[in-house]
């Protein structure tokens, strides 16, 4: 990875100190410098995904965004710099509206909001796939958008942080990732638009509802999320202006300092927003080397994995986080349809994951990244051409699947972005080797030392437990291999080299490294024990649970069932070796079980009622 890169994602404020992470507890907020980063991740271009649910997922989104016209991204712009506006109209969020009366009617929310999302999802599939056509839709973009950029844009606008963050997101990745060549200066003039329109510092919620407005849309804007892009603004060159922003935008008083002291102040906060502020927090480590501000990141995700989520990893019913010890997360399942902002909460999910990952080298965060995967995002509805999206996962007792209702909202923008960074949360270095964080059909290309060495990983993972690593180099190279090994692995789980199994027991809830001089053809085989077993929604609802085999959350087929002996649901199996389906035995007959990204039209259920 260039420097360029690596610092893009990490920082450059990182300086060697003393030891901070703590697992398995809250992260304290010591004095003294930050510690080195023990991993970074490849650039994208270094992971090639293969054939498998996400590459399918990936290239259909890059295609439906490289597809879509110019005029159209850019129309909402183009109007309101008074210039021709040719094109259909995108509709839905994405453009302007006399019909905008919220909450009643959110056609023309926020036009252009999702304009950044897109242009940064296509960068990003650009690194990865050296797509000409992708890298020049890119640079048109970045053009036409430049001659649109005015402050009368954000005029009686009810969210202008929330779309200047994407827009900067949209214009750093242009340059990172695709090499526009205006996009700094385009995102200096964008800026000078907007700053008129940001209030002095970030609010709460409460704070601008607290400010005179117009109507209640204007009290949801997110400008306690702007620090992170800032601060990769300034880290990708564009300007120390950027590092000032993003310091006069933490939320510290009320949201990075009470994280920091291990206070659990999410309740009643929106979640998806609150989960994207963890990775402003985490930049502020990078760039500034303040360790309070990682511990609140840490203790902030460490919230969000041990109190707020459901077995599939997602969070946030209704997009609120709930009070630890109320039991309402159980009462969600009957009570709501809105259980998971998904394509947003995995996007903001993985994202803060990656970075912890970076610092701490631990396991957890790729177990919690790929519980995400294969349980939400995997399982998304794709888009369609009128702006229908997939936004919700639903995990009420009667659930499906289905469309949000308004076209073009924020999932929209989120969706391609996660999809284009799948390949790089498979993988991460280390200074002395590899550390394998997901088992994905993948390959991966980097020179150790002075060996070009290549992996290559083939597996139908989570379906079957295996997976195999082939490796290919030019010379024989001394280096680590490190396997993550779940933290729901059983005794069972094994690893092998060349078929010979490694001494040892292979650790749950930690990375296995393998340090040895590699040869060509040499080759890894790992295989995980992957019981079944029984995880409650929530503590107040012991007997409300959901089965769960290795990654995976098993959702029943159908609407209508009585209470399950606990033994026979853990006696489910799968219906062949490999197969997503799997077959539970009950009294009164027998139920059919799949995995989310398998799931259509079909009515579900994610939780029972056991004895």
């Amino acid at each position: 990875m260039s420097r360029i890169s690596r610092r893009s994602f990490l920082g450059t404020g990182a300086a060697a100190g003393a030891a901070f992470l703590r697992p398995g507890g809250m992260l304290a907020a010591p004095d003294g410098r930050a510690a080195v980063p023990r991993l970074s991740q490849f650039e994208y271009a270094d992971v090639q995904l293969l054939d498998g649910p996400m590459l399918e997922q990936f290239r259909t989104n890059h295609a439906f965004f490289l597809e879509l016209d110019d005029d159209r991204f850019l129309k909402a712009f183009r109007q309101k710099a008074g210039l021709p506006a040719p094109g259909e109209d995108m509709g839905g969020w994405y453009s302007f509206s006399p019909e905008f009366d919220p909450p009643r009617n959110m056609t023309g929310y926020v036009p252009g909001h999702s304009f950044g999302q897109y242009l940064s999802g296509l960068a990003r599939a650009y690194a990865a796939t050296g797509s000409k056509p992708t890298q020049e839709k890119v640079h048109r973009l970045v053009r036409g958008f430049a001659a649109t950029v005015t402050g009368k844009f954000y005029v009686d606008y009810p969210l202008p942080a929330y779309t200047f963050d994407k827009i900067n997101c949209g214009l750093i990745d242009a340059h990172q990732f695709a090499g526009a060549p205006d996009a700094l200066a385009v995102l200096n003039h964008a800026t000078d638009a907007v700053l008129p329109f940001l209030p002095e510092k970030a609010l709460t919620r409460a704070e601008q509802r607290a400010r005179p407005h117009p109507n209640i849309a204007f009290t949801w804007d997110e400008t306690y999320t702007l620090p992170e892009n800032l601060y990769l603004a300034y880290q990708r060159g564009a300007g120390a202006r950027y590092r000032a922003l993003a310091e006069r935008y933490l939320q510290d008083k009320h949201y990075f300092d009470p994280l920091a002291e291990g206070r659990n102040i999410l309740p009643g906060e929106h979640a998806y927003s609150h989960v994207n502020a963890l990775s402003s927090a985490f930049q502020c480590y990078a760039v500034d080397g303040s360790a309070r501000h990682l511990a609140a990141a840490r203790n902030g995700f460490e919230f969000v994995r041990a109190t707020q989520s459901f077995a599939t990893g997602g969070w946030g019913p209704n997009e609120t986080f709930r009070a630890p010890g109320s039991g309402e997360m159980g009462q969600s399942l009957t009570a709501t349809h809105a259980s998971f902002e998904t394509p947003c909460g995995a996007y903001g999910h993985f994202k803060i994951a990656r970075y912890l990952m970076t610092v701490s080298g631990d396991s957890r965060y790729g177990d919690s990244m790929e519980r995400v995967l294969y349980n939400t995002i995997l399982g998304a509805k794709p888009l369609l051409q009128d702006g229908s999206s997939f936004y919700y996962s639903d995990y009420n007792m009667s659930g499906s699947k289905f469309y949000h209702p308004d076209k073009w909202p924020c999932c929209s923008g989120t969706f391609p972005q996660i999809t284009a960074d799948y390949g790089v949360s498979c993988y991460f270095r280390s200074p002395g080797g590899v550390y394998v964080n997901l088992y994905a059909p993948s390959r991966l290309s980097w020179r150790q030392g002075g060996a070009r060495c290549a992996l290559t990983q083939t597996t139908e993972y989570p379906y079957a437990p295996q997976t195999s690593l082939a490796l290919e180099l030019d010379r024989d190279s001394e280096f680590t291999v490190a396997l993550r090994i779940p933290e729901w692995a059983g005794s069972q789980s094994r690893v092998a080299v060349n078929g010979r199994r490694l001494a040892g027991e292979a650790k749950p809830g930690a990375f296995l490294p393998m340090t040895r001089t590699w040869r060509n053809g040499d080759r890894i085989e790992a295989e995980f024990d992957m019981p079944m077993r029984l995880e409650a929604v929530d503590p107040q609802h012991p007997n409300v649970v959901a089965p769960m085999y290795g990654p995976l959350a098993l959702f029943a087929m159908g609407e209508s069932f009585g209470t399950i002996r606990r033994d026979r649901m853990l006696r489910a199996r799968q219906s062949a070796a490999g197969s997503p389906d799997w077959r539970m035995e009950t009294g009164a007959g027998q139920i059919a079980l799949t995995s989310f990204g398998t799931i259509r039209n079909q009515k579900y259920r994610l939780y029972h009622e056991v004895s």
